[in-house]
């Protein structure tokens, strides 16, 4: 049971990680510096839809890290 915890918790650290690095920027970043910068309309549904699946995957993880790392879970 405690390698299954620890297995989902791995694969929702990679995926957290790759949803993170999908979702397109919020602010202008060093693009504001110079004034080159282009406004950003409001999210749109794939955003909010990549922002519900990213919650989802960060929740699994942080359930998973308190598991384990508080002993509830013991190997």
């Amino acid at each position: 049971m405690a390698y299954f915890i620890v297995g989902i918790q791995v694969l929702s650290g990679i995926a957290l990680i790759a949803l993170i690095l999908i979702h397109s920027p919020k602010g202008e970043g060093l693009g504001g510096i110079g004034g080159s910068a282009n406004l950003f309309t409001g999210p749109s549904q794939a955003e909010a839809g990549l922002d519900r699946i990213t919650w989802a995957v960060a929740s699994t993880f942080i359930l998973c890290s308190a598991l384990v790392g508080w002993g509830i879970i013991k190997f």
